[in-house]
């Protein structure tokens, strides 16, 4: 069994890391998924939230907008749609991204398609905040 993962995440525009980590934590769409050494392997997709991993000492934390996970061997692939880590989230953006997404649902039935879109931007939103102040 190795003793470190590899993990490499991805999205359409670039390649956002690639590490040799002790453990990752992520969003899966049917619950919280966490990866360890010798985890076995596992295809699944992921839905908007906060993903972090462990190399050495030090925690790091990314906002993650929808993907899919491939686990094999040791080697940890997240594809996603986007993914910021903590350190290059605009704090501001963000908020502004919430308060038009908040906007935008009060004036829209719950059963608009529009809607759900906005509640998708609302969550993108939220885990951006989220993961930038560190909570």
């Amino acid at each position: 069994m190795a003793e470190l993962l590899k993990l490499e995440m991805v999205t359409p525009y670039k390649l956002v890391l690639s590490e040799e980590v002790d453990e990752v934590v992520l969003p899966g769409t049917m619950g919280e998924l966490g990866i360890l050494p010798g985890h076995t392997p596992l295809l699944t997709t992921l839905k908007i939230g906060e993903m972090t991993y462990r190399k050495g000492g030090a925690s790091y934390r990314i906002a993650v907008n929808w993907g899919y996970l491939e686990v094999e061997e040791d080697k940890v692939t997240v594809l996603a749609e986007t993914a910021e880590p903590a350190d290059q989230i605009d704090l501001a953006r963000a908020q502004a991204a919430l308060g038009r997404a908040e906007e935008a649902m009060k004036k829209l039935d719950p059963e608009d398609r529009e809607y759900k879109i906005m509640e998708a931007a609302l969550q993108r939103a939220l885990t951006r905040i989220q993961v930038a102040k560190g909570k």
